[in-house]
């Protein structure tokens, strides 16, 4: 075929097609019964079962996934980006109790790479089957002399939805509830601006960089994929506060960019402080490398970085044990790591 003149100045119509085709295999699996219309519409169309509920109240977030992406190029490995993007909107939401409905994404680079879309896509599409949530649609921009060579930028929208008298919104925390930590599975989406500058430009490592801490390469550990905490969230919801239950669960902080610090206050009270208490649970080395390579104050640390811990759940004290349990048969390492006292709406790290 002739390039056309569009495709001498960087944009590949006919390419973008091709690849656009190969979407309704690769999304086959993450899909729900509501959704309407077929991939590649003007938009998704999504029939929301409102007898389901009495008081549907619609939840959205939208994100990216930050200088993660370098690791990505720097690797040449993109399959997990597209898992990352959707647990992380997933977990946003889940902290108001909310079930994922539909996600839809942005992918923009300046030249399409077959590879590296089908990549990205698969692991939108595993991440979204696993969280039963549907990808209905989004939008590849081919924008020529826009990003570096080899490089792109993501982002995603997600949808979700919650019973109005279930919503979690902090407003039941009361001093005397229990914190209790859920782990991660390393820096999932945020502090990699300063992971990066630590530990590729202060201590000279590469991603193929192999230490005595790690169980795999640098770039390995920096690739792992942002866990989701949504269908564990549900599971609890369902057994602790269920309708007409005095409630277990009062609030969830998902613990991103800011981390104890900045994400806790956003779901107290303002006549409550959550006491942190360092020390109480298992810090993963990568963060003990990066504290002590880039000589981090430990406070910094705790506000940057998610220290293990991704997601927090504020729990009456007299269910902690219970609900702490059925995390961990979930799969989930968790740890009791602080209580709510009266205060002033923040996180104390003690």
């Amino acid at each position: 075929m002739k390039r056309t003149a569009y495709a001498r100045a960087g944009v590949d119509i006919h390419l973008g097609n091709r690849l656009k085709a190969t979407l309704p295999g690769l999304l086959a699996s993450a899909t729900r019964p509501e959704v309407l219309g077929k991939v590649g519409g003007f938009g998704g169309l999504f029939d929301l079962n409102r007898r389901a509920y009495k008081r549907p109240v619609l939840v959205s977030s939208v994100d990216g996934v930050g200088t993660k992406l370098k690791i990505a190029f720097a690797m040449d490995r993109h399959d997990t980006i597209g898992q990352d993007l959707v647990n992380h909107c997933v977990n946003d939401i889940a902290v108001l109790g909310a079930e994922p409905l539909f996600f839809l994404d942005y992918l923009g680079t300046g030249k399409l790479q077959p590879r590296v879309f089908e990549e990205i896509i698969r692991g939108f599409a595993i991440a979204c089957a696993e969280n039963r949530c549907a990808l209905v649609g989004g939008e590849t921009a081919q924008m020529p002399g826009f990003y570096q060579p080899g490089e792109y930028d993501v982002s995603g929208t997600i949808v979700g939805v919650v019973e109005k008298a279930r919503m979690l919104d902090g407003s039941r925390i009361r001093p005397g509830d229990v914190l209790i930590g859920i782990a991660s599975s390393g820096l999932h989406t945020n502090g990699y601006s300063l992971a990066r500058r630590v530990l590729f430009d202060r201590m000279k490592l590469k991603p193929s960089s192999r230490l005595a801490e790690l169980q795999g390469t640098v770039g390995e550990e920096l690739l792992k994929v942002h866990v989701s905490y949504g269908l564990l969230i549900q599971r609890l919801l369902r057994r602790f506060n269920a309708p007409g239950a005095v409630p277990g669960l009062n609030g969830l902080a998902h613990i991103t960019g800011g981390g104890f610090v900045d994400n806790l206050p956003r779901v107290l009270p303002k006549s409550c402080n959550a006491v942190v208490r360092r020390g109480s649970w298992s810090v993963p080395p990568l963060f003990q490398v990066i504290a002590r390579g880039g000589k981090v104050h430990e406070i910094e640390m705790h506000q940057v970085f998610n220290m293990g811990v991704g997601m927090v759940c504020i729990v009456q004290g007299a269910k902690a044990a219970s609900i702490r349990r059925t995390i961990q048969a979930s799969g989930h390492a968790a740890w009791v790591i602080g209580e709510i006292v009266p205060g002033t709406g923040r996180a104390v790290l003690a």
